[in-house]
């Protein structure tokens, strides 16, 4: 069943660097191999105008009678064309790229510290979950941002389906790595295949969603096509695309970025406009469609619910925590 709704929490936002420093970061990568794993929105068949979420609003209505997110959605047609997939090449516009992702058949290999390790189509596992939409804020590092429109499930359902054991303290997600559709694997300092992490606490907040779609439409390729994570009080890098694997782990694994650049991204990266990375500040954020600045939030606006998550935990300059 496909419930449609929106909750306090559902607060969109938008934002990004202007192109003088997302040029600049490019240009110190290969040295340093530097960046995060952002994400755009596609949907080809049709273009939206800068707009509220409001009652009325794109078929978005059922929670907004309750909460208002505040801030505009992105327009598709910018959404879908600006998009960090580095599996695919540095370039923004890896988009027409992307369409060569293979999607069908895809399955997604559940394992490590849990009753019962198995392989699931992502058929199968749509049929398990129950599908909702949710609209939510999507910081980069790089300091744009966005607000989408999410179809899919809470992490949180997937963690039940795989019943992981006690000992399981952290997830492990990988994405696809397939050096036939993907030329970007052939960047020689990335430890492909591209895999983040997070906790269990964190992958049972309400907030940790599996995204399956955007603006009532399938998830596009150059967004992470069929299966991809979507924690939206962290910067984008963390919301792996293309997921092919869940590993259920006892200790805090290294992600992709930290091994890229371990002096830059800390395995927690939540949004912090305190804490700049080394070369960019994180005050403010770009939103794509108007290049409008703001200031960034704590948290990207969603201390309410995950503040509680790191409660007296010691602040490094590593993104924060």
């Amino acid at each position: 069943m496909h419930i449609k709704r929106r909750r306090e929490w559902d607060l969109p936002e938008s934002a990004a660097t202007p192109e003088a420093v997302v040029l600049n970061r490019r240009a110190t990568l290969a040295g340093l191999g530097a960046a995060s794993l952002g994400f755009g929105a596609i949907g080809t068949a049709r273009a939206q105008t800068p707009m509220a979420v409001t009652i009325e609003d794109g078929g978005y209505s059922a929670a907004a009678r309750r909460f208002d997110p505040g801030r505009p959605l992105t327009p598709q047609k910018n959404a879908e064309r600006y998009n960090n997939f580095y599996e695919f090449g540095l370039s923004k516009d890896i988009w027409r790229a992307a369409q060569n992702l293979p999607v069908e058949p895809w399955t997604i290999r559940i394992d490590g510290l849990v009753e019962k390790p198995f392989t699931i189509s992502f058929d199968d596992l749509m049929k398990k979950v129950k599908v909702e939409t949710r609209i939510y804020r999507h910081r980069c590092v790089e300091a744009w941002a966005i607000t989408v429109p999410w179809e899919g499930f809470a992490v949180s359902d997937l963690v039940k389906l795989a019943r992981p054991l006690s000992a399981a303290k952290y997830l492990r997600y990988t994405s696809l790595a397939d050096a036939r559709a993907m030329p970007g694997l052939a960047i020689p300092f990335f430890p492909w295949p591209y895999h983040e992490g997070m906790t269990m606490a964190e992958a049972t907040n309400e907030l940790a969603f599996v995204g399956t779609g955007m603006y009532h439409q399938p998830m596009p390729k150059q967004d992470g096509a069929p299966i991809r994570m979507v924690l939206p009080w962290k910067y984008g890098f963390k919301s792996a695309k293309s997921i092919v694997r869940i590993e259920f782990v006892k200790d805090q694994p290294e992600t992709f970025w930290e091994k890229t650049s371990p002096d830059m991204y800390g395995f927690w990266a939540n949004v912090n406009p305190k804490y700049p990375t080394l070369r960019w500040s994180q005050a403010r954020e770009r939103l794509i469609g108007t290049d409008e600045t703001v200031p960034t939030v704590i948290y990207n606006g969603y201390g309410k619910w995950v503040a509680s998550l790191y409660a007296g935990m010691k602040q490094n300059k590593k993104l924060f925590m």
